[in-house]
């Protein structure tokens, strides 16, 4: 698991790194890093052979996003975590979208970027 700071996020995204947010729905639509896919990480075992590296995992703080990061480097994933979350993403005045969580489309596996 490698920790990916906000100013390193665009170098994962040019080698399209799916960016996971694994807040709940609603924090999700609140705001997020454009480009990002939501799957709460009460999902995420269960969505585990959709995947495909690399991925960066994104949270509030970067406690869940830990979590996952975890997760997925277990299960063989080249993974990274969001340092700060975007907390910390926000604070360094990258920009956030904001969505509504009826308007918000669910995870396709197939519309993640693969390596």
């Amino acid at each position: 698991m490698y920790d990916v700071f906000p100013n390193e996020l665009s170098l994962w995204q040019k080698r399209g790194a799916l960016m996971l947010d694994v807040r709940s729905p609603e924090e999700f639509a609140s705001g997020h890093i454009p480009g990002s896919r939501n799957l709460p990480l009460e999902q995420l075992l269960e969505a585990l052979h959709t995947l495909k590296s690399p991925i960066v995992t994104i949270c509030a703080t970067g406690s869940r996003a830990g979590l996952a990061a975890e997760v997925l480097g277990y299960e063989g994933f080249e993974v990274g975590k969001l340092v700060g979350g975007l907390q910390g993403y926000r604070a360094q005045g990258y920009p956030l979208e904001r969505s509504t969580p009826n308007a918000e489309t669910p995870f396709k596996p197939e519309e993640a970027p693969c390596s």
